[in-house]
């Protein structure tokens, strides 16, 4: 039997997004404002990190609940290394949950979470629209510019670099050669809108509650945009991040080789501020589409009942620490992402939390806020609690993720606290940042004996997180680093 008491839950969801894209995060040239306006009426989290900068398996920890060296779906399957490519039949994601308790749930937008199991695998009413990219080859795509009288799609004037071998380089944005109604994001805020009144009428006439994910599949490059948005910010007017003068000095090699990889000196300063602004404008474009779907939610007289949360997979570089998209290199313009959520009669509007969150926090608070017990295979946290405004005194003073790989199989673990940050990269040097000093992370201070003290406690919490999620990782570090404890069967002798 449905509870009449249950709220309706709207997950807002992009890929790749820069947290100072955003007007709530502080841009004041990139116009953001019904994303803004949940911040406004809602709670903005300052301090929300992703278990791992990579969309398939973040995808899958947020679904799942799980860290990825639990669910093992470790790399997006296009540049797959020998990793699974599906998720485990037996795991259970949050939507069975749901489900079991009289919720509808739908995903309209990106899945990215298997090669062929999509979203009515798992529970979930939707179409599967595959892949990282926008499918603009699906059938319900070529349907819907069919039907609207849109031209099919077509892209110019693309933008790309020169590879290390000098062969053209990864494209990074062109020019849509249609109107804004005929971009796939458009096509996905129209859909989003249509299942919204398909969930209003149950709503309404029997209070069966909802969860609908919108993920959208920008602000991922390559930026193909209308003109209106290709155009609607002045590159003159944007400064570059600071970490534009990453210098690679005492850091990992691998980040020396991405750096080629995505050809960054392919292009001028002019361009990069011209990628930046591209970029910005797919910002808008989306925010435009929440939006609509805002406008919808309140129309059909759904907003009071409705607990809206907008946040995003990953982050991305967009030429910070001159690099593109993201990778083996464990820098906030990639970890941190934005979390907003606006839950009425519970939010104070207009109040910042400055605690660490995680995305995978987001999935027992969706059973919260439903009123389900949590399973034991979550690793996450409600943040029910912090929603709510409530002193939490033991919640975590730390953050932690891992990245298993891209292109090439690349392991780094990493702990981030409000001052620091250290890494563990097993085939290169390590990394620690001071963020006080320094928080565009450009010097690695890991060889610095000012921080000795600051490293070896930081290795011994990282160490413990190991152990206590049962990530073998920590093996690594039992030889390889200063963990301060006696390790337990090192050399597995007990065998």
């Amino acid at each position: 039997m449905v509870n009449p008491s249950r709220k309706n839950i709207l997950l807002l969801l992009t890929d790749q997004h820069r947290l100072d894209s955003l007007g709530a995060y502080g841009n004041t040239i990139c116009k953001t404002p019904h994303i803004d306006s949940i911040a406004r009426s809602g709670i903005k989290f300052d301090n929300a990190f992703t278990p791992t900068a990579i969309c398939t398996p973040a995808r899958a920890s947020l679904l799942t609940g799980m860290l990825p060296h639990k669910h093992r779906l470790l790399a997006n399957f296009e540049r797959n290394v020998g990793y699974m490519t599906e998720l485990d039949k037996n795991l259970k994601l949050f939507s069975h949950y749901l489900t079991r308790a009289g919720y509808r749930c739908g995903n309209i937008g990106k899945w990215h979470v298997g090669v062929n199991n999509g979203p009515g695998q798992y529970c979930f009413e939707g179409l599967h629209y595959p892949g990282w990219a926008p499918p603009v080859d699906h059938p319900d795509y070529l349907g819907y510019l069919k039907q609207n009288g849109l031209p099919p799609f077509k892209v110019t004037d693309e933008i790309r670099g020169t590879f290390p071998n000098g062969e053209p380089g990864n494209v990074l944005a062109g020019i849509y050669k249609g109107p804004e109604e005929g971009t796939f994001t458009y096509f996905l805020g129209d859909r989003t809108i249509e299942k919204l009144k398909d969930y209003a009428r149950g709503f309404n006439s029997d209070r069966k509650p909802f969860f609908l994910m919108c993920s959208f599949f920008g602000p991922h490059l390559p930026y193909y945009l209308p003109l209106e948005y290709a155009g609607l910010y002045d590159p003159s007017r944007i400064s570059l991040p600071c970490g534009v003068d990453e210098t690679f000095q005492n850091k990992p090699r691998v980040q020396m080789n991405y750096y080629a990889h995505w050809a960054f000196d392919s292009f001028t300063r002019q361009q990069w501020q011209k990628l930046t602004a591209m970029y910005w404008g797919y910002v808008t474009m989306i925010d435009m589409q929440i939006g609509r779907i805002l406008e919808a939610l309140e129309n059909l007289g759904l907003a009071q009942n409705t607990a809206v949360f907008f946040s995003a997979d990953h982050g991305a570089f967009v030429g910070s620490h001159k690099l593109s998209d993201k990778g083996p290199a464990m820098y906030d313009d990639i970890y941190r992402i934005p979390l907003i959520v606006r839950w009425p009669e519970h939010t104070r509007p207009g109040r910042k939390c400055s605690r660490f969150v995680n995305l995978i926090d987001l999935t027992p608070t969706f059973l919260d806020i439903a009123g389900i017990p949590l399973p034991d295979q979550f690793d996450g946290r409600s943040i029910v609690p912090l929603l709510e405004g409530h002193e939490v005194p033991d919640w975590a003073e730390e953050v932690y993720a891992q990245f298993h790989g891209h292109h090439f199989p690349y392991p780094q673990r990493m702990i981030r606290t409000y001052d620091y940050k250290l890494i563990i990269n097993p085939s290169d040097i390590n990394e620690l940042y001071d963020l006080k000093r320094d928080p565009h992370e450009l010097k690695n201070v890991i060889d610095d004996k000012n921080y000795n003290d600051i490293k070896k406690e930081l290795m011994v919490r990282l160490y413990r997180h190991l152990q206590e999620t049962e990530d073998n990782f920590y093996h690594w570090m039992t030889s390889a680093c200063e963990i301060g404890v006696t390790a337990e069967d090192a050399s597995l002798s007990s065998y």
